[in-house]
C-alpha cells in the first residue's frame, strides 16, 4: 500500500468514531472527501488545492477531478464546522476538562484578503483549536460583538462544570465580553490598554498613571474601568526587566500573581498560526478569497493539526524518541514531533498510532523530558 493510502486510512479510522452514527451513502462521500483533503494538507503540507491534490488518494481520478472534487466540498454551504469539526472539538474538550482549561483567542490572516478568529484551549506548549469564525479583512481587529458570537459558539460545546479562564490580548478588553465571561462562570486575564480609565477608592485616573518602574508589579483592587464603572475586578501594572514596555492586564481571578503566571500562555496561539502557516500546511498561501470557503478548508486544517499533535504525544513514547529525537530532552513541540513520527512511520513501513485526540495529561516522566519547544 502507498504512503498516500496508509496516511489516508489512519486519518479515516482515527476519525470514524466521533462522528455517529456512523458516515453512510452521500454523507460518506462527503467524509471520504474531507479526510482525503486533510490527507493532502498533511502529505503536501500546503493549502493550494493542487497541492492537496499531489499528495490525496485519486482512486486513478484523474488530477483536475481530484481538486474539483476538493472545490465543490468547499462550496458546499451544507459543510460546517458544527457537522465536521466540533464532534471533536467536544471530545477534546471533554477529556482536557479534568483540568482547569485555558482558552486563547486570537485573529489572523487567511488566505487572499481574510482573517479567521481562532478560539483554542492550551495543551502542552500549543494551541488546540475548538472554533473559528472568518472574516475578509487584511489586518486589523474584529469587532467586540464578534468576540461575543465566537464565545457563544464555544459555551454551547462546553463540558458542564468545566473550568475556564479565558487569556486575550489588548483586543479583548472590552466590558461587554467581560459580562459575558462573567455570566459563563469563567475567569479571565486579559491585556489592556495604558489609557483605560480606572477607578478605585473613589478615584479616577488613566491606568498610565500608575507609571510602573522596570521591574516593578503594582495591583488596583478592587477596581472598576470605564466610564461606565464597569467592575468589580482587578488591573495589574508590570514591567518585566526583560520587557520594553510595562504590561497592563485586567483579571477577574483573586489570585494576582496565578493572573500574572497564567497570561503567558496567551503566546502559545502565536505557534498554531506558525504551524498552520510557515512551519505547516501554508494556510495563508491558500489562493481562496471567500470567508465561507476559508472557514470549511480550515475545518480540513485544524483537523489536521490536532492528528500531528496526537502523534506527537505517540512520539514521546520513549521507544519512538530514540528513533526520532535525543532522549535526554526534547526541544521539538508536539505537532513536528508528529510531523517526524508520521513520516518515520511511513519511511520504515511502521504502523501508524491508532487515534486523533490527545490524552488529558502526558506522563510525568515524559513531561520532565518535554522541555520547552523551541520549534
Amino acid at each position: 500500500m502507498s504512503d498516500t493510502y496508509r496516511r489516508y486510512r489512519a486519518i479515516k479510522h482515527g476519525m470514524m468514531q466521533f462522528y455517529q452514527p456512523r458516515p453512510t451513502g452521500h454523507h460518506e462521500k462527503h467524509f471520504n472527501t474531507l479526510a482525503a483533503l486533510i490527507c493532502g494538507l498533511v502529505g503536501g503540507k500546503h493549502a493550494h488545492l493542487p497541492a492537496c491534490a499531489d499528495h490525496a488518494p485519486s482512486n486513478r481520478a484523474k488530477q483536475e477531478s481530484v481538486i474539483e472534487r476538493f472545490r465543490r466540498f468547499l462550496k458546499n454551504d451544507r459543510h460546517s464546522i458544527d457537522g465536521w469539526f466540533s464532534p471533536i472539538a467536544k471530545e477534546l474538550l471533554r477529556t482536557l476538562a479534568a483540568q482547569p482549561l485555558h482558552l486563547v483567542m486570537d485573529g489572523s490572516v487567511v488566505g487572499r484578503g481574510c482573517i479567521a478568529l481562532m478560539l483554542s484551549v492550551v495543551y502542552h506548549g500549543r494551541a488546540l483549536p475548538l472554533c473559528w469564525l472568518v472574516a475578509r479583512g487584511s489586518k486589523g481587529h474584529f469587532p467586540e460583538q464578534t468576540h461575543r458570537e465566537l464565545l457563544s459558539q464555544l459555551q454551547a460545546i462546553l463540558p458542564a462544570g468545566a473550568t475556564v479562564i479565558f487569556l486575550g490580548d489588548g483586543e479583548f478588553d472590552g466590558i461587554e465580553l467581560q459580562a459575558d465571561l462573567h455570566s459563563y462562570g469563567w475567569h479571565y486575564v486579559c491585556r489592556t490598554a495604558s489609557n483605560l480609565l480606572v477607578t478605585c477608592a473613589g478615584v479616577t485616573f488613566h491606568l498610565s498613571a500608575l507609571g510602573p518602574a522596570r521591574g516593578e508589579y503594582l495591583a488596583v483592587s478592587p477596581a472598576a474601568m470605564t466610564a461606565k464603572q464597569y467592575g468589580p475586578l482587578s488591573i495589574l501594572a508590570l514591567w518585566d526587566a526583560h520587557e520594553q514596555a510595562p504590561l497592563y492586564l485586567v483579571t477577574n481571578l483573586v489570585d494576582l500573581d496565578e493572573a500574572v503566571r497564567l497570561y503567558k500562555k496567551r503566546a502559545h496561539i502565536e505557534t498554531f498560526f506558525s504551524d498552520q502557516k510557515s512551519r505547516g500546511f501554508q494556510i495563508h498561501k491558500s489562493h481562496l478569497s471567500q470567508p465561507a470557503r476559508l472557514s470549511r478548508l480550515l475545518i480540513a486544517s485544524c483537523l489536521a493539526y490536532i492528528w500531528m499533535v496526537y502523534l506527537g504525544v505517540c512520539a514521546l513514547q520513549a521507544d519512538w524518541m530514540k528513533l526520532l529525537h535525543r532522549t535526554d530532552r526534547c526541544d521539538l513541540s508536539l505537532f513536528r514531533l508528529g510531523v517526524r513520527l508520521l513520516a518515520r512511520c511511513l519511511k520504515d513501513d511502521r504502523p501508524i498510532p491508532d487515534g486523533f485526540v490527545v490524552p488529558a495529561e502526558l506522563p510525568v516522566t515524559l513531561v520532565r523530558t518535554f522541555h520547552k519547544p523551541a520549534a
